[in-house]
Parts: structure tokens; C-alpha cells; sequence
């Protein structure tokens, strides 16, 4: 959960957002040594005297030709390895449809038998003392912690998007579109996230509430709704 005086991300609780916070750091660092040479270089431009010699020079063009290829690969291989982390779904242990509706979510857990309910956001006034305004539901999403969860994604109205910061996931809910994505959660805890996609005048009210827990857990939860 992100605080006012945050200013990095939220602490990464799936394998993939702890994979793109390091991708972040790296970039950051590679930004960093860039602007360092560029600020170098200006600065000895701006006190040195440069003779022809130097401009002319073979060999500077051969560096600042070849240094960017390198500074692109060292860019596009851990992006690509992460692109296909995302985009990689084995064989889930719990398989999740979430569906987008103005302005609430419904879900359907597609591995149990009549497992389906509607998430709406509780209104200010019905809050429970201790809860976070704006952000909670009248019905939590309980998933198991350390299994592998599908999700798959779609609208029935307009665009959506179904988005959980800390654990990496963004995947857009299209009407007549199924998307999917997995994820796994490293521990237990409740997770918070919003719409991400501008679908009308309460797209602000759209809450997701994810609440992971130990897998026994999981099963009276899931045993208890089911009958």
C-alpha cells in the first residue's frame, strides 16, 4: 500500500514486480551514467580548447557509434526476458475471470461450481474504521499464496482495466475480448488496486481488493461460498 511520502514503487509482492523494480533500478543506473558523460562532455567543451585533430578523429566515431549499440542491448535483454515472464502461462492452480462493468467488477472462479460474485466499492459513509477510502470492496478477491493464478479479463460494457500495482498486473478489459495473465503472491496480505482505464464518470469508484492467504485458508473460504 503506497503512503503520501512515497516516492519509489510499492514493495513487490509477486516474482514478475520484483523482476520489473530491478528493471527499473538498471535503467535508472544506465540513465544515469549517460547523463554523467553527456554533462562531462559539455562541460570540456565549454573549457577546453579542441583541436581539429580531435574532431576528426576515427576513433571517436567509432566509440559513439558503437557504445549506444551497446547501451540498447544492455537495455533490451532483461526488458525482453521480463516481456516473456509476463506473457508465460503454465499450467495455473486456480484460473480467475474477472469482468468489468460500470463501475464494479465480477468474478467468477472457474474451478469451482456457482464460485461468482460482484465487487462494488463501499461507500464512504459504510466504511469500516481502519479501512482505506476509495479502495474497498463489499467482496474481496481470496486467492492462495505461491500458486500459479490465472486471470482472465474482460469487459461488458465498455474499456476497462484490471490493475494491482505491487503485484505487477495491468491487463485491459475489452468487450468481446478475453485477456489473460498470470501471477503469483509471495505472501500473505491484502492488495489493493484500481481501473486503469478511463470508462465513465465513476471510473474513480472502481476498486480490486486481493487478499492473499495460506492455502488452507483458501479452501474454507472457497467451501463456504460454494454452499
Amino acid at each position: 500500500m503506497a503512503n503520501h511520502s512515497q516516492l519509489g514503487f510499492q514493495d513487490a509482492s509477486s516474482p514478475i514486480m520484483e523482476e520489473l523494480v530491478e528493471f527499473h533500478d538498471h535503467a535508472l543506473m544506465v540513465a544515469l551514467a549517460i547523463c554523467s558523460l553527456v554533462l562531462y562532455l559539455l562541460a570540456l567543451m565549454l573549457t577546453e580548447k579542441l583541436s581539429s585533430s580531435a574532431v576528426d578523429a576515427q576513433e571517436i566515431e567509432l566509440i559513439w557509434t558503437i557504445l549506444p549499440a551497446i547501451v540498447l542491448i544492455l537495455l533490451a535483454l532483461p526488458s525482453l526476458q521480463i516481456l516473456y515472464m509476463m506473457d508465460e502461462v503454465d499450467e495455473p492452480d486456480l484460473t480467475l475471470k474477472a469482468i468489468g462493468h460500470q463501475w464494479y467488477w465480477s468474478y467468477e472462479y472457474t474451478d469451482f461450481k456457482d464460485l461468482t460474485f460482484d465487487a462494488y466499492m463501499i461507500p464512504t459513509t459504510e466504511l469500516p474504521l481502519g479501512h482505506f477510502r476509495l479502495l474497498e470492496t463489499d467482496n474481496r478477491v481470496v486467492i492462495p499464496m505461491e500458486s500459479l493464478i490465472r486471470i482472465i479479463v474482460t469487459a461488458d460494457d465498455v474499456l476497462h482495466s484490471w490493475a494491482i500495482p505491487t503485484l505487477g498486473v495491468k491487463t485491459d478489459a475489452i468487450p468481446g475480448r478475453l485477456n489473460q495473465t498470470s501471477f503469483i503472491t509471495t505472501r500473505p496480505g491484502v492488495f489493493y488496486g484500481q481501473c486503469s482505464e478511463i470508462c465513465g464518470a465513476n471510473h474513480s469508484f472502481m476498486p480490486i481488493v486481493v487478499e492473499s492467504t495460506p492455502l488452507a485458508h483458501f479452501e474454507n473460504w472457497s467451501s463456504t461460498l460454494s454452499s
